[in-house]
C-alpha cells in the first residue's frame, strides 16, 4: 500500500537526510549540499530552510507519535532566534554559517515561514516563548509587510521598500506574488489551529478571500503569478506546481477558518485549480513546472512532485473518483523511480529534465527543504486513504 511506502520512504530517507543536516558546532542546520553530496559547512543558512525544518521536525514528532524528533526540532528553534532583529522586528532572510547577519531583508515570506514553524514547534511542545514568538511576527506582518492593497514583497531592515528580486522571475520584478499570499493563509491557518486568536482569525479570512477574488483568474482557471502593486498581472503564465499546491492548501485553509457553509466558493476554486494543473501539466513522467507566454518548461522539479500527490489526494477526498487515486499510483512511481536520489546519503533531487537527467542544482541550498516532500508524507501518513492504493 502507498501510504506505509511513503511513512517508510520518510522515515528511512528524508527524516535521516535532514538529520544529517545538523550543525553541532555553530547551531541549526547547514546552508548548502551541492549535487555531488559535498556538503559546505561555512555557507550561509537561510531563514526559510531553518523555519521549514523547524516545522518538518515539530510536526513528524506529533504525527509520529516519536518523541525522539524533538531534538531536532529543538535544534531548528534554538537557531531561529539568529534571524531575529531585536532593534527592528521580525526575522531576516539569512544569516552566516555562525549566526551573524548576512542578508538582512525582510520579506513577507520570510516572516510567514518562521510563523509556520513556531505554531508547529508550540503545538508540540506548548512552549509559550515559540507561542509569544509567533504572535509578534503577525503583528509585524500586518502592520509593517502590507498596505491597504495587500501584502507587501521584500523591505529593507528597517521595513522600507527595497526590490523584490528574490520572488521575482522570468524577467519581471513583482511589486506583488501569489506566492507569498498563499504562504501567509497558510501560516496564518497553522498559527489559527495552533492558537485561536481572534485576529489571526479575521487576518486569514481576509488573505483567502483576496485569493479568490484578485489572484484567481476564473476564465483561465490559474492563479495568476507576478503582479504590480494594483495587482495586475505581469505575465501570461500558469504554474503548475503553485496550482496544484494551492489547490489542496487553500482549502485546508479554509476549513480551518471558514464555516462549512461559507466554503463553497473556495471549493469550486481549489477544484479548477487541481483539474487545470493536471489537465496542462500533469503526464506520467511527473508534473511540467510551468508555462510562460505560451512556451512550455518541462522541468521536473522536486517540489511540484510532492506537491501532485497531496493534490490528486485532495481531488479524491472532494469528488470520490477513482481516477484521482490512479494519478496517485503513476505519480508515486515517478518520484521513487526518478525524484528520489538512491545514493547513500541521499534525498531527492533538486531538478532533472524532461528524461530524468540532472541538471545539477544543489541538494541543500536555502529553498531546498524536507517542507514539500516531508509534508507531503506527514500528510498522506495521517490521511484516510483506501486499501487498494
Amino acid at each position: 500500500m502507498i501510504k506505509a511506502e511513503i511513512r517508510e520512504h520518510l522515515e528511512g530517507k528524508i527524516l535521516p537526510f535532514w538529520q544529517g543536516m545538523k550543525d553541532a558546532e555553530y547551531g541549526g542546520y547547514y546552508g548548502y549540499m551541492d549535487e555531488g553530496l559535498h556538503l559546505d559547512k561555512k555557507a550561509d543558512k537561510g531563514c526559510i530552510l531553518n523555519s521549514r525544518i523547524l516545522w518538518t521536525f515539530s510536526t513528524a514528532a506529533e504525527v509520529l507519535g516519536r518523541e525522539d524528533l524533538r531534538p531536532w526540532a529543538d535544534q531548528a528553534y534554538d537557531f531561529l532566534s539568529r534571524f531575529e532583529d531585536l532593534e527592528n522586528g521580525g526575522v531576516v532572510w539569512s544569516v552566516t554559517y555562525d549566526g551573524k547577519p548576512a542578508d538582512t531583508t525582510k520579506h513577507t515570506y520570510c516572516q510567514a515561514f518562521a510563523i509556520y514553524g513556531l505554531a508547529a514547534y508550540y503545538r508540540l511542545t506548548g512552549k509559550e516563548e515559540a507561542k509569544e514568538k509567533a504572535m509578534a511576527l503577525f503583528q509585524v506582518i500586518e502592520e509593517k509587510c502590507r498596505d491597504a492593497g495587500g501584502y507587501l514583497e521584500a523591505l529593507k531592515a528597517d521595513f522600507t521598500p527595497e526590490s523584490n528580486e528574490k520572488l521575482s522571475e522570468n524577467g519581471v520584478m513583482a511589486g506583488r506574488t501569489m506566492n507569498t499570499l498563499l504562504h501567509v493563509i497558510e501560516a496564518y491557518a497553522e498559527l489559527w489551529r495552533a492558537c485561536p486568536d481572534e485576529a489571526v482569525w479575521e487576518a486569514g479570512r481576509r488573505a483567502l478571500r483576496q485569493c479568490l477574488e484578485t489572484v484567481y483568474n476564473p476564465e483561465k482557471r490559474r492563479m495568476e503569478v507576478f503582479f504590480d502593486r494594483d495587482f495586475v498581472p505581469l505575465l501570461d503564465m500558469q504554474s503548475y506546481g503553485h496550482d496544484i499546491e494551492g489547490s489542496w492548501l487553500i482549502y485546508d485553509a479554509a476549513k480551518a477558518m471558514l464555516p462549512e457553509e461559507e466554503r463553497a466558493p473556495w471549493k469550486e476554486m481549489c477544484l479548477n485549480l487541481l483539474r487545470s494543473a493536471t489537465e496542462r501539466g500533469f503526464t506520467d513522467r511527473g508534473l511540467k513546472y510551468e508555462i510562460v507566454n505560451g512556451e512550455e518548461n518541462g522541468i521536473r522539479a522536486w517540489w511540484p512532485q510532492a506537491e501532485a500527490m497531496l493534490g490528486f489526494a485532495f481531488g479524491w477526498e472532494m469528488t470520490g473518483e477513482t481516477a484521482w487515486l490512479k494519478r496517485m499510483k503513476t505519480q508515486w512511481r515517478y518520484i521513487l523511480g526518478t525524484m528520489v536520489d538512491h545514493r547513500d546519503g541521499g534525498e531527492w533531487f533538486n531538478e532533472l529534465r524532461e528524461d530524468g537527467s540532472s541538471i545539477g542544482k544543489p541538494m541543500v541550498e536555502e529553498w531546498k527543504c524536507p517542507y514539500h516532500n516531508g509534508r507531503m508524507c506527514l500528510r498522506l501518513t495521517a490521511a484516510e486513504l483506501p486499501e487498494e492504493i
